[in-house]
């Protein structure tokens, strides 16, 4: 039986691949704060409680434990990278670092994005620290020998993730018979992961020796386009998209908040090869189409009224943003 520990667990990605570890019999362990999440406990995994951004915390929880495998989710910057090769040094076969795709080099290139792709992202400094982890870990690999696989996830969302700018906000304008705000022409390629199949290749990939010093992205292959995403997601809502475009840097300028996600990401096109996971992993395939995703996301904000929250003043920036733009046209 696979010994796994899972430094997080109850995140997108994670509590998708917890539970499918899981019903794979895996003696999975879970480490993170112990908060409640909108997403159900694990079943079948042991608990530990500790904070994956302090090592002295992480080490006191696992104490002497060692593992099959280690897939740190929640890793941000070299620092913790360098704790982690520290602490699992001769305690694992297998560390799993879940990096970034947004990690590929921007502006894109060539298409379609395959692993060798370079590494650089001058927009956004998540990229940047997730690259400098991948480094990091690689010359480990190099100099050591310590067991690295690197995972770089793309856009990935579950039924509590609305993979829009805005978020619920976002919906409610929709069904309210507001503008949906558009980065972009949008006509820009995008790809959108669900979770579910995420864990499927990344879950494939736990205990494979011939996976340690090599990275991998798990996408799905569907391509669609940023209008299509907020079409899908009217249609899910029983509402109309009436979609408003503005450049990419106008609506960053706007709102800061989105700033770093849309320039270091979603406003470059994105097309992924997934030929690498599927070949070391020969049963990955994506199996959840986003029409039948967006419906689920609708579905369980419409479950609770108290999930729908909205934000009155994103709200209101936006109309003022679009009416604007409509003036100064």
């Amino acid at each position: 039986m696979l010994k796994v520990l899972f430094i997080g667990g109850n995140g997108i990605i994670s509590s998708a691949a917890s539970r499918l570890a899981v019903a794979k019999g895996y003696d999975l362990t879970l480490l993170n704060r112990g908060r409640q999440t909108s997403r159900p406990a694990i079943e079948g995994a042991e608990t530990l409680v500790g904070d994956s951004t302090d090592p002295a915390s992480v080490r006191d929880a696992i104490g002497s434990r060692r593992f099959d495998v280690v897939v740190n989710f929640r890793a941000f910057s070299p620092e913790q990278v360098e704790a982690d090769i520290e602490l699992f040094r001769g305690r694992t076969g297998q560390y799993v670092f879940i990096s970034s795709a947004s990690a590929y080099q921007k502006p894109v290139t060539r298409f379609p994005i395959v692993e060798s792709t370079p590494l650089r992202n001058p927009f956004w400094q998540y990229s940047r620290d997730k690259i400098a982890c991948e480094r990091t870990l690689m010359r480990a690999f190099d100099d050591e020998g310590f067991p690295v696989t690197i995972v770089r996830p793309s856009h990935t969302y579950d039924r509590t993730l609305v993979p829009l700018d805005g978020g619920w906000t976002a919906i409610a304008r929709m069904r309210e018979g507001k503008p949906t705000l558009v980065h972009g022409d949008g006509t820009s390629l995008w790809t959108l992961t669900n979770h579910r199949d995420v864990a499927h290749g990344l879950v494939g990939l736990l205990g494979l020796e011939r996976s340690i010093g090599d990275a991998f992205h798990i996408t799905g292959d569907e391509i669609l386009t940023w209008d299509m995403i907020a079409h899908e997601l009217a249609a899910a809502a029983g509402a109309t998209a009436e979609i408003v475009h503005a450049g990419s840097d106008s609506v960053a300028h706007a709102f800061p908040e989105w700033a770093d996600g849309i320039l270091g990401d979603k406003a470059h096109s994105l097309i992924f090869d997934n030929s690498k996971i599927k070949s070391f992993v020969p049963d990955f395939v994506a199996t959840v189409p986003f029409a039948l995703g967006a419906r689920e996301i609708v579905r369980w904000y419409d479950e609770d009224a108290s999930r729908q929250v909205v934000d009155r003043d994103l709200d209101a920036r936006i109309d003022r943003f679009i009416e604007d733009r409509a003036v100064a046209a």
